[in-house]
């Protein structure tokens, strides 16, 4: 059974050696580009993962995982143009190196090599596949429509934004631990089971990256922080802050996030402060252990023995303790 550190060696060489044969150069230069600025590989590890939960020739998945990775850094780069970053991994965004045009034209071609490398799957696995990667594409999208809409919004509800990170960010985790699951012929519950856990996994994740967002080291971290505080972003935190401050700090708090022209610094230093006052880290770091301790119920469930669960459950103890 291969490690987490063995699929990362693989999943980084696979990708080193996919050829970009097709013309013109300017449309792939961008693909290959943000295929090989580094990044975490979480999808592809943990398809491979859960595929090593039953058999050991994980390398022959290896097509699908580099089809999620692929997919996932598509969204990446459509991400980074909406939002306007200019950075990503310590590294120029695509719309900054290249430009807007590029970057859209750029990512819906990733998109087409998703599925294209998606079908490269067996035959007979080949429809309950597409099936769940074609949901879970339509799933994001709603996602990030959600996060969009919430922009406009000052009256989000937590339950909302917790939906909203689902969908734009937990479900991909779960197709990838329930894909590896039908592409190793796991029983139909053991699917279901890694799905799920792979969603609550997925909702811890996105509430530490916001979290990271405003806590984190920024060298570590890979981009600025407090870009979600600049943006006004509705994330777990700033709808928490709201709804648990007093009528001062929320006062305080309504004038930093309507005044358009306030100094990026001191708007990020004075909005971490009243999380602080108010108590919202701690609030944060309850909320994400809560929703990891929740998933290890699902991976307990799972029909294999602890022996062969004990790699993949110390990679997602790890993700857990991630600073970046």
């Amino acid at each position: 059974m291969m490690t987490a550190d063995e699929i990362l060696e693989s999943i980084n060489d696979y990708l080193d050696r996919l050829p970009y044969d097709r013309k013109p150069q300017g449309l792939y230069d961008p693909i290959r580009y943000v295929l090989s600025i580094g990044g975490k590989r979480i999808r592809p590890t943990l398809l491979m993962l859960a595929y090593g939960l039953y058999k050991d020739d994980v390398k022959t998945v290896l097509p699908s995982a580099i089809a999620l990775e692929t997919y996932h850094n598509y969204t990446l780069l459509h991400d980074d143009l909406m939002d306007n970053a200019d950075v990503r991994r310590g590294r120029s965004t695509v719309h900054r190196k290249w430009d807007a045009n590029t970057a859209v034209l750029s990512g819906d071609s990733m998109l087409v090599l998703a599925y294209e490398r998606m079908a490269q799957c067996p035959v007979e696995k080949l429809k309950p596949v597409l099936d769940l990667f074609t949901e879970t594409a339509l799933e994001i999208g709603e996602g990030q429509q959600y996060d969009m809409e919430f922009e406009k919004r000052n009256d989000v509800r937590e339950e909302e934004y917790i939906e909203m990170i689902r969908l734009k960010t937990s479900v991909l985790l779960a197709c990838a631990l329930k894909m590896g699951a039908i592409l190793a012929d796991a029983p139909s519950e053991d699917a279901a089971n890694l799905y799920k856990f792979g969603e609550l996994v997925g909702l811890a994740f996105q509430l530490q990256d916001d979290y990271l967002d405003v806590y984190g080291d920024p060298a570590v971290f890979g981009k600025a922080i407090g870009g979600d505080i600049l943006c006004n972003k509705k994330t777990y935190m700033l709808i928490n802050a709201f709804n648990l401050a007093n009528d001062s700090q929320r006062e305080e708090l309504s004038l930093w996030i309507n005044t358009p022209c306030a100094d990026p610094q001191q708007k990020i230093a004075a909005v971490t402060r009243l999380y602080n006052e108010i108590g919202i880290r701690e609030l944060a770091e309850q909320k994400i252990a809560y929703y990891f301790a929740e998933s290890r119920k699902y991976l307990a469930a799972i029909s294999v023995s602890d022996e062969r669960k004990a790699e993949l459950k110390a990679y997602t103890d790890k993700m857990m303790h991630r600073t970046y």
